[in-house]
């Protein structure tokens, strides 16, 4: 019998299982609001509003809430406001402040400091407001602090407070508006407190927080630890605008160390290194890495030539570029030079050269001589043919250097090999008043070889002071500074002697054109000069005179960290120069 489907049997009822929305999946399990806190799950809030700011302000003045030693939920709100009705409630303010100051005059008060100190600042933003220079705002400033305890929320509100109180900042907790404040410093971008303050156009730029603390790049060596937050300092030197760097440091600070480890590191990455060493502190290093080192003094088998010249064929007058860089080495041999002796002298240059067949035709000038180019003795020789006063004169002054008691400097052709990728020249045996010479001269024939074959290159000049002394080696100096980017080249100088080589311009000139400055641990005479060269601020400063060895700020392009120079064990013992610990390897 057929069933008729008024009475058909009901199918099962389906189970409908519910959708979860985002709010369901990311909504705390537990949620506890007390006056002075929130407790979300496991973790514990805390919010603060800032409630007063200092009345001069710099730029970057929050940098240290952004470093601050512990992760914060920072807000800021920024509310623009319509320039009428501002400058009629600063109308009506400035007339309040003038009949107060008034009224206390009148009845024999004493006028109350901060009341003549708000009516000066109101007075001078009207001015700018009129005049268009400035604009108005309202802008907040919460801060939550996250912990994993009381304990820890207590402590570290305790250290944020803190911190603000440093900068001139009064801070408050949101009591009794603990979710509000949460809520508001999550990135939501709702305000639910708005408790704001007044902010002019210049005030307000200075709260935006540009700079970084970090320099973790992808590539590059690591430098040190970064003592803001404990994050790596990696960098490659030559992704800035140019490689080159300064370091300035007391004695013992440790900027040899710094330069050694750099050295090493780069050197694994296949950087070929070249180092002015005037104390003989990288023969160990130069020993371990399979390096060349040329000990350079008067009885040396080694020998350099001023007048050599690059082989490279270019475009340019090669000839003419020798010339004057030969003309401000011989400034520093035979002393201040007439207009007259400087002409001489110029003119015995182009003869010297002529009569070894090498002229102004580049042709010349890429292939040198079978005999070589010439000698300090041939210049020597056409000053005496010349049998002039004044050339006579010169090649008496000369002479020393040729026949006298510091003959055998640069006397012979070259014989330096610098096909190895780690190469030191050592100016330990030479004496004081021979020093800017052979630096100079090393630097000059070193140039004209790097001139010659691009490669990665960094040159250390360590105790460059002996350059600065000098106006012509100064200028030398600077001039590498300055083309060493067209060359591939990254120059690092080294200083101890701050005041000798900031005094000059030329000083200045070398920072200016270093991407990278490295300041370890200062004299309290020196601290002046580097803050008004480096803009350093009063904290900074106090960090300078009060590291240790191996501590400092690490500035690279926009970006300064304060360092912590870290070498592994086995680095340690290649670049020590500490004496007892040589001793004690020596003794083992």
């Amino acid at each position: 019998m057929k069933i008729p489907k008024l009475f058909k049997k009901p199918k099962a009822q389906e189970v409908i299982t519910p959708q979860l929305t985002i709010e369901d999946v990311i909504a705390p399990a537990e949620l506890e609001v007390d006056f002075n806190e929130l407790k979300i799950n496991n973790f514990h809030f805390r919010t603060y509003f800032v409630s007063n700011y200092p009345r001069f302000i710099e730029p970057n003045w929050l940098e240290p809430l952004i470093s601050f030693d512990h992760s914060l939920l920072i807000s800021m709100f920024i509310y623009p406001t319509q320039p009428a009705g501002v400058l009629d409630e600063l109308k009506r303010k400035i007339a309040e402040m003038e009949a107060t100051i008034q009224t206390d005059i009148e009845r024999g008060k004493a006028v109350d400091p901060t009341v003549e100190v708000a009516l000066e600042d109101a007075r001078t933003l009207q001015e700018q407001l009129v005049k268009g220079s400035e604009r108005f705002f309202q802008f907040a400033l919460y801060v939550t602090v996250p912990a994993a305890t009381k304990e820890e929320l207590h402590n570290t509100s305790k250290l944020v407070e803190s911190t603000l109180a440093s900068l001139s900042i009064t801070s408050q907790p949101t009591t009794l508006q603990m979710e509000d404040g949460f809520k508001s410093t999550i990135p939501q971008g709702l305000d639910l407190l708005n408790l704001t303050h007044n902010m002019d156009t210049t005030s307000l730029a200075t709260t935006f927080p540009f700079a970084s603390s970090e320099l973790t790049a992808n590539e590059g060596i690591m430098y040190g630890i970064n003592e803001h937050n404990d994050s790596l300092i990696l960098f490659d030197r030559f992704s800035l605008e140019n490689a080159n760097s300064v370091i300035f440091a007391k004695s013992g600070a440790g900027k040899s160390y710094f330069v050694k480890l750099e050295a090493l590191r780069s050197l694994m990455f296949g950087t070929e290194i070249l180092i002015i060493d005037p104390e003989q502190e990288y023969l160990s290093l130069s020993q371990a890495v399979g390096g060349e080192y040329i000990n350079f003094s008067p009885s040396s088998a080694v020998k350099i030539n001023p007048f050599d010249m690059s082989s490279q064929v270019s475009e340019e007058n090669e000839l003419g570029r020798k010339i004057l860089s030969l003309t401000a080495f011989l400034k520093i041999v035979l002393g201040n030079l007439s207009a007259q002796e400087a002409a001489i002298l110029d003119r015995a240059l182009k003869q010297t050269y002529s009569l070894k067949g090498i002229t102004d035709d580049p042709k010349t000038q890429s292939n040198p001589p079978a005999g070589g180019p010439p000698l300090m003795e041939d210049l020597y020789k056409v000053l005496i043919g010349m049998e002039e006063q004044p050339a006579l004169e010169l090649a008496a002054r000369l002479e020393r250097f040729i026949k006298g008691s510091l003959s055998g400097i640069f006397s012979q052709q070259s014989n330096v090999d610098l096909s190895n990728s780690f190469t030191v020249f050592s100016l330990r045996d030479l004496p004081d008043q021979l020093r800017p010479l052979a630096i100079h001269m090393i630097l000059d024939y070193v140039w004209t070889k790097i001139r010659s074959k691009l490669k990665k290159r960094i040159m250390v000049v360590d105790e460059a002071w002996y350059l600065m002394k000098n106006p012509d080696s100064a200028d030398f100096l600077v001039d590498m500074a300055k083309r060493a980017r067209k060359y591939y080249l990254g120059l690092t100088t080294l200083t101890q002697d701050i005041e000798d080589f900031l005094g000059t311009e030329r000083g200045k000139e070398i920072i200016s054109n270093s991407s990278i400055q490295v300041l370890l641990k200062q004299a309290p005479a020196s601290i002046d000069l580097l803050a008004q060269i480096f803009n350093l601020s009063e904290g900074e400063q106090r960090l300078l005179l009060s590291e240790g060895i191996g501590q400092g700020l690490f500035f690279a392009g926009n970006t300064h960290v304060a360092m912590r120079v870290v070498a592994s064990p086995q680095e340690h013992q290649l670049i020590t120069s500490n004496p007892q610990e040589i001793l004690a390897r020596q003794n083992v």
